[in-house]
């Protein structure tokens, strides 16, 4: 059987995790079951997955922390389990660097879904044209080198936010959906709530120094999404 990919599952709930996997499995993809914080540092940099599935609350440290290490070594995919729809473990999650969220109970197979829709989002392109380097004021973004800077000084973007900011740069006159948004970021079979781009367009703004209320960069287009240059 071909392996789609490699997908970690992190979840203190044993039996929960064992079902997970099981689908997961059953689907083609090779899995790893971690049940705790520290070990799912450890199983990331030993196994380096493709995505991980993130269980927010965790023992020995939450998946916060947990994610928030991962991040420092790799860029897997991670999808964050969260036990209440509340908007502060969202903005948790994805502050850490998640990339999406899905909320307890759920059923397995929207979760197949969303893994098999995230992993085929391309990491690189898969023909590799090359691409003007893109300028908005002092802000450079160089969509094959993956690099921005601000004022001649790197910024430190993760994997979405730079793809949100590419997108928005690659179209300054045009103003963007979030759903348009979505299908160039995340890919056209993602679904979910599609709020998730006003939690990284925030974090991409606080990066870049950028004030929402007069922007020189991300600018909010009322009634419709967002686009890029000053409002």
């Amino acid at each position: 059987m071909n392996r789609l990919g490699t997908v970690l599952v992190v979840d203190d709930e044993v039996p929960l995790a064992k079902v997970v996997a099981s689908y997961l499995e059953r689907e083609g993809f090779q899995v790893s079951l971690a049940h705790d914080g520290p070990s799912a540092v450890e199983h990331a940099r030993g196994l380096r997955p493709d995505l991980i599935v993130l269980d927010l609350m965790l023992p020995g440290f939450d998946g916060v922390e947990a994610c928030r290490q991962i991040r420092t070594f790799t860029d897997a995919y991670v999808i964050m389990l969260t036990a209440r729809d509340d908007e502060t473990d969202k903005v948790l999650a994805l502050s850490m660097g998640a990339d999406d969220y899905i909320v307890k109970p759920f059923s397995p197979r929207e979760l197949i879904a969303r893994t098999k829709a995230m992993l085929r989002r391309p990491r690189t392109p898969s023909e590799p044209e090359p691409h003007p380097v893109l300028m908005v004021g002092a802000l450079t973004v160089d969509p094959d080198a993956r690099a921005v800077t601000l004022d001649a000084r790197p910024v430190d973007l993760t994997r979405t936010e730079f793809d949100i900011l590419a997108a928005l740069a690659a179209r300054p006159r045009s103003a963007f959906t979030r759903r348009q948004l979505i299908e160039a970021v995340w890919g056209g079979e993602w679904y979910g709530d599609e709020h998730v781009v006003d939690v990284h367009v925030g974090h991409l703004r606080r990066k870049l120094g950028d004030d929402a209320a007069e922007p020189r960069f991300v600018r909010t287009v009322r009634g419709v999404g967002y686009g890029m240059g000053p409002g």
